[in-house]
């Protein structure tokens, strides 16, 4: 189960989220700096970081690194809303309690995904057996286990990769 990202990491994340290509340090250092002041070398370690917890890969393209997400925000949400339910003592007052919360908005979601799932009223007692309680093809939101340690790029660290841990 994914730990809830930090501010910090979801402000990163948000951007390579929705930019859903990859991204250097740069470029997310430029777009945060139009909300708050923060230091180059504050968004590298982050990012380095996010890639350490299998949030991010990485590829050296000359004296940067572009990161790409691994998985969607839709998976990361699903995966921290699955895991609050799932360590509930009483699931089904949970989910009333959750269901109770939501705005019409939320309310027609809802319906929608359980139509996508083949709920067609959201009344099926069984989900189908090919997902097994998941929904069909959904990318994992927990990150891989930890990668085995990355080649040196061929050229020498550079103020834009900076420093990395373990070298």
């Amino acid at each position: 189960m994914p730990r809830p990202l930090g501010e910090l990491e979801d402000a990163v994340m948000t951007r390579v989220w929705q930019w859903n290509r990859p991204v250097t340090v740069r470029e997310v250092l430029e777009d945060l700096q139009q909300e708050r002041s923060i230091a180059y070398t504050t968004v590298m370690t982050v990012m380095d970081n996010l890639h350490q917890k299998g949030w991010v890969r990485r590829e050296a393209e000359g004296r940067a690194y572009r990161y790409t997400a691994v998985s969607t925000r839709a998976a990361y949400s699903a995966a921290l809303m699955n895991e609050a339910w799932s360590t509930s003592d009483n699931p089904a007052a949970a989910l009333v309690a959750f269901f109770g919360m939501m705005s019409a908005e939320q309310r027609d979601a809802l319906r929608d995904a359980f139509r996508i799932v083949g709920y067609d009223d959201g009344t099926a007692a069984e989900p189908p057996a090919e997902s097994a309680g998941r929904p069909p093809a959904a990318p994992s939101a927990a990150p891989p286990a930890a990668p085995s340690a990355e080649p040196p790029p061929a050229e020498e660290d550079s103020a834009e990769r900076g420093p990395e841990p373990g070298r």
